[in-house]
């Protein structure tokens, strides 16, 4: 990203202003914030999209990960993954393995639950009192 300029020292930006600073159109920007889920930015009172300077920072990535290193859509968001930026997305295999885990311990609590109420009531071994 050598030649990068500095970026206007601003809380948020619009999507034309980040359009410009990035150098794509706005409907790219668009598009990948339906493809990154780091890129979220705000909604404006009249429901105008505002990106934070850490959404145009990431935005900068994408593009140099997409357009410079010629990375695939997939590829960069392994890359940012990998960076800490992005999130795991529901594609990650950990994500996957954690969903299996939880299952596995939702069902022993079960069990648990299950034997503590075995243990809780009184046994019926046919004596009177």
């Amino acid at each position: 990203m050598s030649g990068r300029r500095e970026l206007p020292a601003k809380l948020y930006y619009r999507i034309g202003e980040v359009a410009g600073i990035v150098g794509v159109e706005t409907h790219v920007l668009r598009y990948w914030e339906s493809e990154f889920r780091s890129i979220r930015p705000q909604k404006s009172a009249k429901g105008q999209r505002v990106y934070s300077r850490r959404d145009v920072e990431t935005l900068l990535k994408v593009k140099d990960l997409l357009y410079a290193h010629r990375f695939t859509i997939a590829g960069a968001r392994r890359k940012l993954r990998e960076g800490g930026i992005e999130p795991p997305g529901e594609d990650d295999p950990s994500v996957e393995q954690a969903r299996r885990m939880r299952e596995a311990l939702l069902d022993i609590r079960s069990e648990l639950v299950a034997m503590m109420r075995e243990l809780d009531e009184p046994k019926a071994t046919g004596k009177k009192s």
